[in-house]
């Protein structure tokens, strides 16, 4: 199997790469600027600059983009766009580190996260723009995409453990009423999706046991 990990000099992309390099899949970071992550293989380029010739022969392609800043907000709608431009129609999947937020707390699908009154304001703007990109997502019939949401509490420097649980689109807590992932965690979450593929044009959530 052949990976290429977008956005790997990110803090979720270079362990979602590391775990793969690990895992012995071939793999490559497709990144801006000067290589930080595990793996040999590069591409350097912007996201909004790679071609179909440039990530074509890959089986999997996992976005790791992130923009926080009020400027970067609106391209995690054309980032999505555009990859989905590009694979539009091929056999390869497409798998996204998506948000919380916009995970549901009823089972009509109605309400999420972001809509509760104490969610933070200042989660608020990268949490609606990620909702924005998920929706628009969710009409690509035309691309083998998964999108997967961590707990509500995803921890950068949280321990690796090995374990997670798979959920849905629903907000979940584990026995101890806990919703939490680390990075580390939720690497290996992505790269079973990677090699499994189950749950194609889906939303799944992962979370620690």
């Amino acid at each position: 199997m052949k990976i290429a990990v977008i956005g790997a000099n990110g803090k979720a992309g270079q362990l979602i790469a590391k775990e793969a390099v690990e895992r012995g899949l071939d793999t490559t970071a497709i990144v801006r600027n000067k290589n930080k992550s595990a793996t040999q293989s590069v591409i350097q380029k912007d996201l909004f600059d790679l071609t179909i010739d440039d990530i074509k022969n890959f089986n999997v392609i996992i976005d790791a983009f992130g923009g926080w800043t009020e400027e970067a907000l609106p391209q995690h709608s054309t980032s999505l766009k555009k990859l989905c431009d590009l694979l539009s129609n091929s056999q390869v999947r497409l798998l996204i580190v998506g948000g919380a937020g916009s995970l549901y707390t009823d089972k009509q699908h109605t309400t999420a996260i972001s809509d509760a009154p104490d969610f933070p304001d200042s989660f608020k703007p990268v949490a609606f723009a990620m909702a924005k990109s998920l929706k628009e997502l969710r009409q690509r019939n035309d691309v083998n995409w998964t999108y997967i949401s961590p707990a509500a509490d995803f921890q950068a420097t949280g321990t690796k453990t090995g374990k997670y649980i798979l959920a849905g689109e629903e907000f979940t807590l584990n026995s101890k009423g806990e919703s939490f992932i680390s990075y580390s965690d939720y690497a290996i979450a992505m790269i079973d999706e990677a090699l499994k593929g189950k749950h194609i044009q889906q939303r799944i959530s992962v979370l620690s046991e």
